[in-house]
């Protein structure tokens, strides 16, 4: 009977262990970050970007566009846990890559309220680029954008919630976990055109495969998935 206790007690602390490490990276990884150092964004080009540059050298080739572009936009698509890459250097995108995205928690639409675990859903940019996430590399979304301070406001909500990533790992309460590949060449491609030419539109499906619906209980989301259709309708294969 000890040894089926001991046994027990061995097993639930190796799971908590275990889930801690996954899902309580951002309370143990920034102590890691102090004691070992921070990293740069120079460190972080230095140590992943060859490589990564060597991976997404096909996708450009067989999009036949010269690397690095001037400009693209990130197509998230919730349902379909997917981020198509375009350029959007041209008068028309050009799609270059799709990736799977890892994990992505919360359900079809916006984000409301901090701790909601929503992904937004909106067009947004990209503030700038962390080197040293809790999830290997991120890069942060400008969200709460003024459309989403704007009705969340008219709303009483004054918590809309922040610290919205793309990021490494595959763990999500509330971003876009891209697997550390995946955030490497992301990462880099942002690094070598600049954060501020990357677009992200991020949807509960896909627009250009059937029309999104409002949400009865927000008004205002007839307006925001209207937008993001809009917004979807030049990017076709």
């Amino acid at each position: 009977m000890q040894r089926v206790i001991t046994g027990t007690v061995l097993v639930a602390l190796l799971l908590g262990f275990y889930l801690f490490y996954i899902y309580g990276r951002a309370y143990w990884h920034p102590l890691v970050v102090k004691v070992a150092g921070a990293r740069s964004i120079p460190d972080v080009i230095a140590r992943y970007g060859d490589d990564a540059r060597q991976r997404m050298k096909p996708y450009f080739k067989t999009a036949k566009i010269t690397y690095p572009p001037k400009s693209v936009t990130f197509l998230a698509v919730k349902d379909e846990a997917s981020l198509e890459l375009w350029d959007t250097s041209g008068s028309e995108p050009v799609f270059v890559h799709q990736y799977p995205i890892e994990a992505l928690s919360g359900v079809s639409g916006p984000k409301l309220r901090e701790g909601d675990r929503q992904v937004p859903e909106g067009v947004y940019s990209i503030e700038y680029l962390n080197p040293n996430s809790s999830y290997h590399l991120s890069m942060k979304l400008n969200y709460p954008n003024a459309f989403d301070l704007k009705h969340a406001k008219a709303e009483g909500r004054d918590q809309p919630g922040t610290n919205i990533f793309i990021h490494g790992k595959a763990v999500s309460i509330g971003c876009l976990a891209m697997g550390d590949e995946a955030v490497e060449e992301l990462f880099t491609l942002a690094n070598d055109i600049g954060h501020q030419n990357i677009e992200v539109a991020i949807a509960p499906s896909d627009p250009r495969k059937a029309a999104l619906q409002p949400i009865k209980h927000l008004a205002w989301s007839k307006i925001l998935y209207s937008d993001l259709m809009d917004y979807f309708l030049p990017f076709s294969h």
